[in-house]
């Protein structure tokens, strides 16, 4: 193919100058400490394959980054997950992380809030508050974001099942901080494919579970615009065990299902494509890490373009947040983990991540001390503004290993999306359990190598010290769950019980509905003080309950 590479620079320059105008770089110019001048980017001048396989920063395929300029503008969301105990008290923790200059909010829910269980159910004894914050109904919701100002600050809402109650929560509390539904910017994982391959949150059967996911593409679409509606979640599936290639390939999977899905429920890809985000981890294994990040953004590319034949841009661009490795923290000797969540998270700043949550030290043991979360979050303002990764886009791009890498990721992906396909699709491949068996498999494989010190873990299997020194933790108030159940009662003995009731009579029968769009009569719910347990009660009772093979 002949083209004029020069003339194609020369068009992209020329677009970035009309970008600057709008968002400007950090810096007129950027110098190493050598007063070196730092290139925005760095490219061949005379290589065919150049634009095909790579092309430029903000343009497809996307594998260089989905904007621009990337870092040069503006640094990455720095978004800490935070949550435990009650509200109120992890409220006090993310306005001391937005003090210490945390740029984004991500919420973690105790187990009963992601299931669907109130905290007096008895099936959320001695779990309420433990692995997250508990929240039971808006009243919860307006203490864990009091004094946040949702006009200025994203939050993120690891949550799945109960995605639709948790984001009507959210609307419900903006609205009594007078911020207009259209200017909420914040994001719901609401990604219920990987919960039933890795996570086991779920809820509802496949099939209603993607109508309240499609639900939520709709009305958001029309009410919510700068909310991203999913976070399509490989995370998870590395934790599960999988490799670098069977995160990326079955997330995308996942991705593929849900635009299908919606496509199917009457939507057009270009109207929700824009909003939709992804969730990746960050290992250890530097380079392939990288690798993986820029491989996922061709292949989603080229899916959604080619395949679905989507026309906007924004369509094409595989937007994503990432988190360091949970699984590769060791107990053993903690203050390891702050050398190996560092690393990862060079390796997702070097792959174009968006935002990012760098793990504490202390989590292979509980939830994260203070101390330890400040140092996590220091961790990612020092690779910002001390390493100079980030004055130049794509730093990695053109190396040989990191372009040989990227290519071979990307094969192994299609050839995974290929099979899938065979069987029908993701949710056909997760019925019949083929990724569960492929990530069992490679977690099966990756623990015979450890213990046989072929793969060595620093401080568990290898260089282990006699005595350990037992770390400062943080320990949940095992008050909070009597505290959490007596204020849950005040609340039902104080709101308005035939709102309520009503409010939840229209849900059931707009369940049973199958065009009805769930969304409103959730939202009625949560302003009328109905509960998460109530709410999913009486959609349990029209969708049924998903019980794994």
């Amino acid at each position: 193919m002949n083209i004029d590479q020069k003339g194609v620079h020369k068009k992209w320059s020329d677009s970035v100058e009309e970008i600057l105008k709008r968002f400007p770089e950090r810096k007129a110019s950027f110098q190493s400490s050598s007063d070196i001048e730092i290139e925005r980017l760095y490219y061949p001048e005379n290589d065919s394959t150049y634009l095909e396989k790579l092309g430029y920063p903000g343009e497809y395929p996307y594998t260089r980054g989905i904007q621009p300029t990337m870092y040069r503008s503006k640094y990455w969301t720095m978004r800490q997950y935070a949550g435990f105990g009650s509200a109120k008290e992890t409220n006090k923790r993310f306005r001391y992380l937005l003090e210490q200059g945390q740029t984004g909010l991500s919420v973690a829910f105790d187990l009963p809030t992601q299931i669907g269980y109130d905290s007096d159910d008895p099936m959320a004894e001695g779990e309420v508050g433990k692995v997250g914050v508990a929240i039971d109904t808006l009243h919860d919701m307006e203490e864990l974001l009091n004094q946040i100002p949702l006009d200025k600050v994203s939050t993120s809402m690891t949550i799945n099942a109960p995605a639709s109650i948790l984001l009507c929560m959210y609307i419900a509390v903006g609205e009594k901080q007078g911020v207009p539904i259209e200017k909420l910017t914040g994001t719901i994982q609401n990604d219920i494919l990987k919960e039933y391959i890795a996570r086991g949150t779920y809820i509802f059967p496949p099939k209603p579970s993607m109508r309240l996911i499609t639900n939520i593409f709709e009305y958001c679409q029309k009410h919510v615009p700068k909310f991203n509606t999913i976070s399509i979640s490989g995370y998870h599936i590395r934790e599960a065990g999988s490799t670098a290639v069977q995160e990326a390939a079955f997330t995308i999977a996942n991705g593929m299902a849900y635009v299908d899905a919606a496509i199917e429920s009457g939507l057009d890809v270009d109207t929700f494509a824009p909003r939709l985000a992804f969730f990746f981890n960050s290992h250890n294994n530097f380079f392939e890490e990288i690798a993986k990040f820029r491989a996922a953004r061709r292949v989603w590319a080229k899916i959604m373009k080619e395949h679905y034949q989507s026309k906007d841009p924004k369509s094409w661009k595989l937007r994503f947040h990432t988190q360091t490795g949970g699984s590769t923290l060791t107990a053993q000797q903690p203050d390891n983990n702050i050398v190996r969540v560092t690393l990862q998270a060079l390796a997702a700043v070097l792959g174009g991540t968006q935002s990012l949550h760098t793990n504490s030290r202390d989590e292979a043991l509980a939830l994260p001390t203070e101390e330890s979360a400040r140092i996590a979050l220091r961790t990612q303002q020092i690779i910002a503004h001390e390493s100079g990764v980030a004055d130049t886009v794509d730093p990695l791009g053109g190396s040989y290993y990191i372009e040989a890498l990227t290519d071979e990721i990307e094969v192994e992906i299609e050839r995974y999306l290929r099979q899938i396909k065979e069987l029908g699709g993701a949710v056909s491949a997760i019925e019949e359990g083929f990724m569960q068996r492929e990530i069992h498999r490679t977690a099966y494989e990756t623990q015979k190598r450890i213990e046989k010190e072929e793969e060595i873990i620093v401080g568990l299997n290898k260089f282990k010290v006699e005595e350990e020194v037992n770390p400062d933790i943080l320990k949940v108030d095992e008050e909070l769950e009597r505290k959490q159940k007596s204020n849950l009662q005040k609340i039902r003995d104080g709101r308005d019980h035939d709102l309520v009731e009503s409010t939840l009579k229209q849900l059931q029968w707009a369940a049973s509905q199958a065009d009805e769009n769930l969304m409103p009569y959730i939202l009625n719910a949560v302003k009328a003080y109905a509960s998460v347990g109530e709410i999913c009660n009486i959609l349990r009772r029209e969708f049924g309950e998903y019980r794994s093979i």
